[in-house]
Formats: structure tokens, sequence, C-alpha cells
């Protein structure tokens, strides 16, 4: 009997994730509310396995929820002014006491190695210390801010230091002065120092929500600073989803190569954002990782994978590696991660003018959006810019999609000779004609 295990085939197309992000530095910073809310077990587990798998961890975690439950067993209100408490000394007696015992919880949990259980034999060394350097706030509108702070540095030889000898490193929302104070921060900034001073590979921000979201309800995969930034003009200043967004853009424009914003009510968000091509959530990246580019000769090996199953089925004619590599020119491609997803050729007949689109395909797992008229966008731009005056096209399954992209039907003494001199009449393919003026 054939029995078979979704598990394995997720695993085996892990692989080159799991060796991408071998030996890389990433920061991780985990809201309050998720320990508060129970998942604290379940991504330790996962930062375990992370730092199994040769990752560099840097993890923040947050403490709100925890703050403000002392503060009201202890009759204290505090007061908010720009989304942030003035923490006079009562309030940061708290801060202090919450941290410590959050930090010591974690770093009871991540020594949790008994049998039969998810972390059994996992040497797991957490490191904290005094590296977060601040400042204080001061005084803002007219309002103190006491003992809240900002970032002022962060400590990066000795985090890397740290990093080198395969600890896991924790940074509580606290900094330090040289003066020996203590300041409250958020833990969203920290996390986003933290990343750009160490010139992580990733900033992951674990937080409620998802992701975020168009105007539809549809949630963006894939956004750069300048498409983020506008959403903070439409959420509460200073709200958890305000400062994942401004800590998210100011990492990726400060070399930070992706930023990740995933909920923590996800159990699979953390591994599915890191293991699979699409990811889970919302990714901000200062260039985005989808593009479209003309193709390379590096790219031929991803052209042969793509267009083999087109090939099999009929909808395009084989072409050979050489064949491949003597017109990779006249290709753009679509790579999504590394993984050539989409492509299209533009073969130029000038005495003409015409050129001819052709091998257009998209892989089977990215089919349904826009990525055939991005192709087909782009093929009209070069046409255009080497004053060609039409596009002709011949196809044996998809006439319906280029009519609905502005061809019309025509016939073989529409083509250049050269074109019609190899027309495979076996093939019976359709002609349709695009005027470019």
């Amino acid at each position: 009997m054939d029995t078979r295990f979704p598990f394995v085939e997720w695993f085996r197309n892990s692989s080159p994730y799991i060796n991408a992000h071998r030996g890389r530095t990433f920061v991780i910073l985990i809201e309050g509310e998720a320990m508060a809310r129970g998942r604290g077990e379940q991504l330790i587990q996962d930062l375990a396995l992370l730092h199994t798998l040769g990752v560099r961890l840097v993890v923040v975690f947050g403490i709100r929820p925890q703050v403000e439950q002392a503060l009201n067993e202890a009759g204290i209100e505090p007061r908010r002014h720009d989304g942030r408490w003035v923490a006079d000394e009562a309030i940061m007696a708290c801060v202090e006491r919450v941290a410590a015992e959050q930090r010591l919880w974690l770093e009871a949990r991540l020594s949790l190695g008994l049998p039969n259980t998810p972390l059994h034999g996992v040497e797991l060394t957490a490191v904290s210390g005094n590296l977060v350097m601040a400042k204080p706030l001061g005084v803002r509108e007219g309002v103190d801010y006491d003992h809240s702070g900002e970032v002022r540095r962060v400590r990066v030889s000795a985090v890397q230091g740290l990093l080198d000898r395969g600890s896991l490193v924790l940074l509580p929302p606290l900094g330090f002065s040289s003066t020996g104070e203590v300041f409250d921060l958020d833990a969203a900034e920290v996390a986003q120092h933290a990343a750009m001073a160490l010139a992580a590979d990733k900033l992951i921000l674990l937080g409620e929500a998802a992701g975020l979201y168009d105007e539809n309800g549809a949630l963006q995969r894939q956004l750069t600073p300048a498409e983020a930034e506008p959403l903070l003009s439409q959420i509460e200043p200073g709200c958890e989803q305000a400062r994942h967004i401004a800590a998210a853009c100011a990492a990726a424009r400060h070399g930070v190569a992706r930023t990740h914003l995933l909920s923590w009510q996800d159990h699979d968000a953390l591994l599915g954002e890191l293991f699979t091509r699409d990811g889970v959530g919302t990714m901000i990246t200062r260039h985005r990782y989808e593009q479209l580019r003309p193709a390379e000769l590096g790219d031929i090996a991803g052209l042969l994978e793509l267009l083999e199953p087109l090939e099999r089925r009929g909808m395009l004619v084989p072409r050979s590696r050489e064949r491949l590599e003597h017109e990779i020119d006249d290709y753009l491609v679509i790579e999504r991660d590394g993984m050539i997803i989409g492509c299209a050729a533009l073969h130029c007949f000038d005495e003409t003018q015409m050129g001819e689109l052709a091998c257009v395909a998209i892989h089977v797992d990215y089919r349904g959006g826009a990525r055939g008229s991005l192709l087909l966008s782009g093929i009209e731009r070069r046409a255009r810019r080497l004053g060609l005056g039409a596009l002709f096209v011949l196809t044996t399954h998809t006439a319906h999609w280029f009519v609905e992209h502005g061809f019309r039907p025509s016939d073989i003494d529409s083509l250049p000779t050269l074109r019609r001199d190899t027309y495979n009449h076996a093939r019976k393919s359709k002609i349709l004609v695009k005027p470019l003026s």
C-alpha cells in the first residue's frame, strides 16, 4: 500500500530554506501578549528548532500586558502620552520586576531538556545582560517622560561574541545609561535597532495581526517601505501595528534584507514564513523579492524546469538547452525568491517590424494573478523600444487570453516570411496579431 505523509513532501521542499538560513542572524520580537495568552511554549519550541538548524537568534520580548496587570494589582494608573506611558519610579519598579520574571521564565523554558519533550537533547544557552544602551525621551510637548527612554545604541561586539559562541541572546525592553539608570523601552524599537546594528538577515515581528491588508481585506504578501508607511496614517498612533510598521520600514531602509510581520496567534506562522516560498504574513523589503527582469544564462535550469510540464502537455514547442542559451537575450523572466516562476520571449523580425511573443509560461502554483499581464506589458515595452509596430503570437491553448489582451485573429499571410516558412501546419496553431501603435 502506498502510504504518503504530507509532512515528508513539505520537509523535502523546505531543504533550500534550511540551507539558506544556516549561519544567518535573525532578530525576533515576541510581544508580551503572546506569552500572556499561553503561546510561549510553542514559540520556544520553534526557537529551539531554529537554533538546532544553525540560525543565530536574538530574541526581544515584550512585557506590556504583564506590566499592565502588575500596575492594576498595585492600584497604579499610568499616565500615557502618544502611545507611551510616563515611567515614574513606581511604574519602573513594576517594569523591572516583570522584565526580570519574564526573562527568568524564558531562560527556564529554553533550558528544558527532559525526555519526551520537544527540547530533549537540545543544548541551548540563553544569555541576557546590559546589551542595549538607552537615553531618556526627556520632555516632549510639555510632558516629562521620566524613565521612559529610547535606544541609544546596541553593543554589537558583545552580542556578536555571544552569537559566535552559539548562545541565544535575550533582549528585554530595557536600556541602560552611562549614568547607571535603567529606562523603559519600546520592544519593537529594541528589535529594530538590534537588527540594524547587527545587519541581521531578518527582523521578525510577532504581534497580534497576521500582517497588513489592502482596502479589500486581502493580505499583502510583500511591500516596500514606501508602500507600507502610508498605512500609518490609517491606524492609531502608538498601537502595536503602528510600532511594528515603523520598525519594519526603518529596518528595511537601513540594511536589513527582510522584515516579516506575523501573528503569534497562528501556531504555524514562524516556521511557515521561514520554510515555505510564499510565507504566511507580510514581508517588507527595500527591493521586491518577486521581480520582472531580463533573463540570464544562469536562469537556463530554471527555465527548463518551468517549461517542461507545458511542453509535455503539448502547450509549448519543446526547447532544448542549446536553443535557450542561444536565445536567452530574447527572454524576460519573473523571479520569486530565487525561483523562475514565469517567462516570455520576444523574437524580432526586423524586415517587417514585427515581433513574435513566444514561450509565455507561468508556474502552475502562481497562476490566477496578473503575472501573465505583467510579462505581456514587459514584452510590449521592449518591442516599442526596438521600434516594432506589431506583435504576433502562435497558440494552441490560450487564444482566448490573448484576445482579452488586445490580440486579434489573423492568418498565415500576416506572418513574416521566415516565420511563415517555419509554421508547423500539424500543430494548427492559431495566429493572433496586436498592433503596438
